[in-house]
């Protein structure tokens, strides 16, 4: 469902992305983990040109985002993107967060999008905050508000980046809960994480990731129990 080959992002001098290759099938869950100003939100942020790669293709669904002559807007109808820092509009209603886009870009009528929305907020138990703002809403419930405002467009792809590293500790749990739900049904996943349970429960494929490069991808249990690189055994280390 995607390919990238010869990935590379560089800043200025700073080279963060060295030359990434990589396939994900539709229905994988990959979880990217490793250590700060590794690149894995880069990388993830130029899976739907949200940066501008230096080199390298990209393809989804057999189309080759990186060629100029692409609609990248047409293509990130098909890619959810779940950030850091939720990116709710304060001025709109939970209702009118979800019901924006799809509506303005014609995917549904007003009444199929509130109908949907409606159908997404049951999934995560917060149909009684339709008509609340952001505000109103603790941090977990707004990070679960953002994954639904995602799914209302039908993407085919969902990215994560660092999902809930922005939230209290006890709200972590009710964010990951949707998330695994989400990777039980089937959804094409892409996370940028730092919780390793997680990793463990809901990937097909844990990657690692240091100064750029990946250095070690295998399935949970291997990744977790067996780590073949020293760099992701000093890792696994210090973080579990």
């Amino acid at each position: 469902m995607i390919t990238v080959k010869e990935l590379r992002k560089s800043f200025g001098d700073n080279e963060v992305l060295r030359g990434i290759n990589y396939r994900i099938e539709k229905g994988q869950k990959i979880v990217i983990v490793g250590p700060s100003g590794s690149g894995k939100s880069t990388f993830l942020r130029c899976l739907n040109l949200l940066e501008t790669p230096t080199g390298g293709q990209i393809w989804i669904d057999g189309q080759e985002i990186t060629d100029p002559k692409t609609d990248i807007n047409r293509i990130r109808r098909k890619m959810g993107m779940v950030f850091q820092h939720f990116n709710l509009f304060n001025n709109l209603t939970i209702m009118n967060n979800i019901t924006l886009a799809p509506v303005k870009l014609g995917i549904m009528s007003r009444e199929e999008a509130k109908e949907k929305a409606l159908q997404l907020l049951g999934r995560v138990n917060l149909v009684d905050k339709a008509d609340a703002y952001p505000a109103q809403l603790s941090g977990g419930q707004k990070q679960r508000i953002a994954i639904v405002r995602s799914l209302a467009m039908n993407p085919e792809v969902m990215l994560f980046d660092e999902p809930t590293s922005a939230l209290d500790p006890e709200m972590v749990g009710e964010v990951l809960e949707v998330m695994k739900e989400l990777a039980e049904s089937g959804m094409t996943m892409i996370c940028v994480t730092h919780e390793m349970a997680f990793a463990r429960e809901a990937a097909s494929k844990v990657i690692f990731m240091d100064e750029g490069v990946i250095m070690e991808e295998n399935t949970p249990q291997a990744f977790f129990d067996s780590p073949q690189c020293e760099r992701l055994r000093d890792f696994l280390s210090k973080v579990l």
